[in-house]
């Protein structure tokens, strides 16, 4: 079967890869350009746990095909920290204890970051709304709760 050239910009560097037409954007992350950060929950779209931002646009990676990246800005897990410094959200789900199997930890904390970044002030009921996508099934809520919002204080300088 031929396989597509892509080119596309991943956590800010220019990429280019080959993938089958029916490939998705979370096999194409994993397989071939060996991102696996981003975790398959479910396959589905139902559980988060395959989120990554496509032009700024929180979406479910195993229900975009790889070949739809020409041409777009993808920011996955791996492109959160700068460098060897965590970000705040990073920070704050360690500091919260809001993590356990790690299995829907990249796609929470990158719903997490997409929503601050519309939101910078969330009350907690919106911050338990931009994270409803995404499924956990070890931890309750209540902690990624308080770290999301915790992250958002530190991240205004309140």
């Amino acid at each position: 079967m031929a396989k597509n050239r892509v080119s596309a910009t991943v956590n800010g560097d220019a990429v280019e890869f080959l993938c089958e037409t029916q490939q998705t954007l979370l096999d194409v992350l994993r397989d071939e350009l060996r991102l696996t950060g981003t975790k398959e929950g479910c396959g589905t779209g139902d559980c988060g746990a395959c989120s990554v931002t496509v032009d700024g646009r929180l979406m479910c990676s195993c229900l975009m095909l790889g070949v739809e990246a020409q041409g777009k800005s993808i920011k996955t897990i791996e492109g959160m920290a700068n460098g060897e410094a965590l970000h705040p959200l990073q920070r704050k789900f360690l500091e919260h204890a809001a993590l356990q199997c790690g299995v829907c930890t990249p796609g929470m904390l990158i719903a997490a970051r997409s929503l601050l970044e519309r939101n910078p002030d969330p009350t907690e009921q919106e911050v338990r709304y931009g994270l409803a996508g995404n499924l956990c099934r070890c931890t309750g809520y209540h902690k990624i709760v308080e770290a999301v919002l915790d992250a958002a204080r530190e991240m205004r300088g309140a």
